[in-house]
Order: C-alpha cells, then structure tokens, then sequence
C-alpha cells in the first residue's frame, strides 16, 4: 500500500525526515573521511569505499567499520 507524504502522520514524517539525515550526515562522514585519509590507511581501493559508501546507509557504517585500518 503506498501512501502520499500527506497520509503519513506527524511521528512517521518525522521519523522519516531524520532517517533521511542521518544517512546523508554518514555519507558525508564516509566520502570526508576517504578523501582526507592517506590510501595507505584504507583496506582496498579510495574509488572501490567511495562507490560503496552510497548504498543506504550500509554503505558508509561498513567502510567506517571494515574499511579503515586501525592506527
């Protein structure tokens, strides 16, 4: 059943509205943090993080979780 956003109730915008940004506020962690980190510091390829950093918010937990080496 799809619904238009003037169906939904307030909570459920809400709740909608800071998805929406918390995954963009993680992608832009994760893209900052590729640019800015030396490639010798990221296991695999600068190119391969930054194509999967835009799957959902999946994408840019997995790179801060796998991705970086520890220091």
């Amino acid at each position: 059943m799809t619904r238009k956003w003037s169906e939904l109730s307030t909570p459920c915008r809400a709740l909608i509205v800071v998805g929406g940004a918390v995954e963009l506020a993680l992608l832009g962690a994760a893209l900052i943090d590729i640019k800015r980190r030396p490639a010798a510091e990221i296991r695999g390829s600068k190119g391969m993080w930054t194509a999967l950093s835009f799957i959902d918010v999946i994408g840019p937990l997995t790179y801060f979780a796998v991705g970086r080496k520890r220091r």
